[in-house]
């Protein structure tokens, strides 16, 4: 039996779909329909009932893909154990980020590396939600959180800090506020995001906590998009530093309420999964990340 069309059997299921696996393994649609017909030749059984909608796995496909799983994971290793050998860096990187680090900080540093190493192509996923590093065959991501997953192995990059800003255009028709209490008087640009809605902003002073609740005519579930809504005037915002520190430096964004603390952001990390050998490419992007992201 051919382990690759194991392989690509497995990366059908995680798609959803044939023609997404085909996108993104980098073949033909009808070249992925043709092995999976061989495969389910091979096994004398169907292993995928097909729909105009959606695929839907079989009793023995369903078993077959646990034990293809286990093929992919031993396909890596033997991939990470040859890169460990690798005298030059070099292979296809695959890479996870939330979308306003990925955004901000993380795509010109992708330039950058394979400036550096030109054997290396890194694919990017640039979305917020986190992505299953094994299922989904990710190298390295970034994660902004605190971590629980002890399967993965985390390197701390930064710890996030909050921060109240407003463009000077808004202070200038609205004022400033001096307490949190004024914030009540102020339009407020709000992060809202799975159902949530994150309007109870919380300051320290002297130990005690003050929670305000917040309004505004805006709420967005990006934190690059509330940026430019601040720096257009459109009001208020409690935004992670990291994600408006460009426009604090030029002055664009103004920061608030400065006397009184703020609760403190989530870490940022860089992780990848536990394995025996960790490939050169992988190894060397994690120490690059170390010394450069957030580093500029």
């Amino acid at each position: 039996m051919n382990p690759q069309r194991l392989a690509n059997f497995s990366a059908i299921v995680q798609a959803g779909s044939i023609s997404k696996a085909a996108l993104g393994l980098g073949c033909g649609k009808s070249v992925l329909s043709r092995q999976l017909a061989k495969l389910e030749d091979e096994l004398g059984a169907r292993l995928i009932q097909r729909s105009t909608r959606r695929l839907t796995l079989t009793e023995i496909g369903e078993q077959v893909y646990a034990q293809a799983q286990q093929i992919d994971l031993a396909l890596s290793n033997i991939e990470q154990l040859a890169g460990q050998y690798q005298s030059e860096v070099k292979g296809r990187l695959r890479v996870s980020c939330p979308m306003p680090l990925g955004q901000r900080y993380l795509v010109p540093l992708l330039v950058e590396f394979t400036n550096r190493y030109p054997q290396v192509d890194i694919v990017l996923s640039v979305e917020d939600r986190m992505v299953d590093l094994i299922a989904e065959h990710i190298d390295v991501a970034i994660r902004v959180a605190h971590l629980e997953d002890s399967t993965l192995v985390a390197r701390k990059l930064i710890d996030s800090s909050r921060v109240l800003v407003a463009a000077p255009g808004y202070l200038q028709r609205r004022g400033t506020p001096i307490t949190p209490a004024d914030l009540a008087d102020h339009d407020c640009l709000v992060y809202a995001s799975g159902g949530r809605t994150y309007d109870e902003w919380g300051f320290i002073q002297d130990g005690q906590t003050t929670v305000v609740k917040v309004q505004g005519k805006i709420q967005i579930n990006d934190g690059m998009s509330l940026a430019s809504a601040a720096c257009a005037g459109g009001g208020i915002s409690l935004m992670d530093r990291l994600i408006v520190a460009p426009e604090l430096a030029r002055g664009e964004l103004v920061e608030l309420l400065t006397d009184f603390g703020l609760r403190p952001g989530l870490p940022v990390y860089v992780v990848y999964p536990a394995r025996p050998w960790l490939a050169l490419k992988t190894a060397t992007f994690v120490a690059f990340l170390q010394e450069r992201l957030f580093a500029q």
